[in-house]
């Protein structure tokens, strides 16, 4: 059955051509005019992906995201935007987003993105929901870490985040992989984006003092426990 996409778009041009193209890359594609229309189709349909631009009538997409990852922690989002303020970026990620591809953009680099979003996600939907990070329960599904009885709340990325370097534990985990796979570029504001979510880690992860998240000046991180 061929993935089904959400897309909330308020240029109507745009979002037609949007549309089609993706229809013609064998999606199923919902084309909603605002966020209010658009979270009514979510609640009445099943998605594979959301697409999302930020600026809109009735409700913004941070919003709307905001809705969607609360209702569903797996399914993939990406803001489609003119905004390109660090600001802007943290906000979208900090809502749950796991992709923002800046307006004007090529329809070829917005399949591709769609593609591995979609990929990522078959992937990581077949691995196990629970990892040790030293003294820590971490439930990658439900985005929480567990030590004794307390629960601490991860954001979507800081999940994704924390889940790569588990992945590479005790190496060097490479700073351009990691941009690219969960940013899906490797841009100056990005890069500080992913240092803000490193240190919001470590202070989460601070009741383990076994724990170290490393900085490797010129390579990246290391997650040691």
């Amino acid at each position: 059955m061929n993935p089904t996409i959400l897309l909330a778009e308020d240029e109507l041009f745009l979002g037609k051509v949007v549309k089609e193209s993706l229809e013609k890359q064998d999606y199923v594609v919902m084309l909603a005019p605002d966020g209010k229309k658009a979270w009514e189709l979510y609640k009445t349909h099943t998605f594979s992906l959301c697409i999302l631009d930020v600026m809109m009538p009735y409700k913004d997409g941070f919003t709307l995201a905001s809705q969607i990852r609360n209702d569903n922690p797996q399914i993939p989002l990406m803001f489609l935007t003119a905004k390109s303020d660090i600001k802007d970026i943290t906000t979208a990620y900090n809502s749950g987003g796991n992709d923002y591809l800046k307006k004007p953009f090529s329809l070829d680099e917005l399949f591709l993105r769609v593609k591995e979003l979609l990929r990522r996600t078959s992937s990581e939907s077949e691995k196990s929901d629970e990892d040790w990070v030293g003294n820590y329960l971490f439930l990658s599904q439900r985005q929480e870490l567990k030590i004794n009885d307390t629960i601490i709340k991860l954001s979507h990325k800081e999940a994704q985040l924390l889940a790569l370097l588990l992945q590479h534990k005790n190496q060097v985990l490479d700073r351009k992989f990691t941009l690219l796979r969960l940013w899906g570029d490797d841009n100056f504001f990005n890069t500080r984006t992913m240092d803000v979510y490193i240190t919001k880690l470590r202070r989460k992860l601070g009741e383990d003092k076994n724990i170290e998240i490393l900085n490797i000046r010129g390579f990246g991180y290391k997650l040691i426990c």
